[in-house]
């Protein structure tokens, strides 16, 4: 039997906990607030990352993963793997799909299998821990592969921000739509669409873009087939957890998690942005 290895990158933020009973391989990604560098995840939590946030007058910088980190990391598990799924944030976004791409055609003695999630946070992590599952089943590379693209099928993913000048600095959205965004107070439905974050809708209020999700989610939940979703968060708990209640006492056929937006996500979306991903299973 073929041992596979799951590797995915920070950005998915899977809790710990979850990763070491799927034995996913989590690679970082790194934000930097002027000469301090963290890996999230693993210097920096989210809750840290916000506080440390309102500590400094410019926004951190992100960056991805280096080569080396990921020639080491699939070096390293060649020793006991004969092949490794590699999961990464859409390469829409982030070099970080291209450096596994590099790195895997760089080492030997282990197959590498980079796949672009053409997405992030909690939506990522989801066919990270898919591929886990079915790794530990013994399923071969290609079957994974082929279930992680059925699921992109069905996927979805809508969240809102707070603030759009993030998305604006950042450059991972385009200036025009920031200004318009920040000029008339709206709260853009934001989505990933051809691996790139993009408006789906414009909104008013955060309390209409929230119930804005919510018929979008009604409209594969109430069919009543099985769904796994997740509320997605940066430093919202409690409004992450009211939430889940209503949707779940609404939904009770729907698996409902609780995740957050982590420092390289969160650098990019700002405090206050609330999500909500699922896709059938």
């Amino acid at each position: 039997m073929m041992k596979i290895a799951v590797v995915t990158d920070s950005t998915a933020y899977l809790p710990k906990d979850v990763r070491e009973a799927l034995s996913i391989y989590m690679i970082p990604l790194s934000v930097t607030f002027g000469n301090e560098t963290y890996r999230e995840e693993i210097d920096i939590s989210a809750e840290q990352f916000f506080e440390e946030v309102k500590q400094h007058k410019h926004l951190p910088t992100t960056s991805q993963p280096s080569i080396g980190a990921f020639v080491e990391l699939f070096e390293s598990l060649a020793q006991e793997y004969d092949a490794v799924i590699s999961i990464h944030l859409s390469s829409g976004i982030s070099g970080t799909y291209q450096g596994a791409v590099t790195a895997g055609s760089m080492v030997s003695g282990i197959q590498v299998y980079p796949y672009d999630s053409e997405i992030s946070c909690m939506a990522q992590g989801f066919y990270a821990i898919e591929a886990a599952k079915m790794a530990k089943e013994g399923k071969r590379p290609e079957e994974i592969l082929a279930r992680l693209d059925e699921m992109k099928t069905s996927l979805r993913a809508y969240f809102m921000v707070d603030d759009l000048t993030h998305l604006q600095r950042g450059g991972r959205l385009s200036g025009a739509q920031a200004f318009i965004g920040s000029l008339l107070q709206v709260k853009p439905l934001l989505h990933f669409e051809n691996k790139v974050i993009v408006p789906f809708e414009k909104i008013r209020t955060r309390k209409k873009a929230i119930k804005r999700i919510e018929e979008l989610f009604a409209e594969d939940a109430k069919t009543g087939v099985p769904l796994k979703a997740a509320i997605i968060h940066a430093n919202r708990p409690e409004e992450a957890e009211q939430w889940k209640q209503e949707l779940s006492s609404m939904y009770p056929h729907v698996d409902m998690m609780i995740s957050y937006f982590g420092p390289v996500i969160g650098t990019h979306l700002g405090e206050g942005a609330l999500g909500l991903t699922w896709y059938k299973l």
